[in-house]
């Protein structure tokens, strides 16, 4: 098996727009904080929703992130959209009985479903399964982002 690394995470999010669908780029987002992201996405957004993104802005990529839980969708599949190697599908949280270790043995949480598309010439299944597990864990445990 080969592997090759871009060495930079280039995040397309998913974007609604009256035209329909589009993915802008956060170009190197591994080495962002959360408050460039953020800014780097809402000017990203306003431009789509304005069609002023330019083609590099939307056009390549390495992963897609797709949130329908905004809308309300608890799962759903997502498809890759070449030539990105995964996409991120979110769905909404909800709140769920757990069984947990007290008096009642149960806990009222937030849960939320996401499910990872990998192309498999480019991720190995197994990997992906990783990552998913690592993601996991910090959604679960997010001040573990800043050790």
């Amino acid at each position: 098996v080969s592997t090759q690394s871009t060495g930079n995470a280039d995040i397309s999010v998913a974007v609604a727009t009256d035209t329909g669908l589009i993915t802008p780029i956060v170009f190197t987002a591994n080495n962002k904080g959360l408050k460039q992201i953020n800014s780097d996405m809402n000017d990203l957004k306003t431009k789509a929703s304005e069609g002023k993104l330019q083609p590099h802005e939307f056009q390549g990529g390495t992963f897609t992130i797709s949130n329908l839980g905004m809308m309300g969708i608890q799962h759903f599949t997502a498809v890759i959209n070449p030539p990105q190697s995964c996409i991120l599908a979110v769905g909404a949280p909800e709140k769920k009985l757990v069984p947990a270790d007290n008096e009642k043995g149960f806990d009222l949480q937030t849960v939320m479903n996401v499910s990872l598309s990998c192309d498999h010439r480019v991720v190995d299944g197994a990997v992906g399964a990783q990552w998913l597990s690592s993601f996991k864990s910090y959604l679960e445990k997010p001040l573990n982002l800043l050790l």
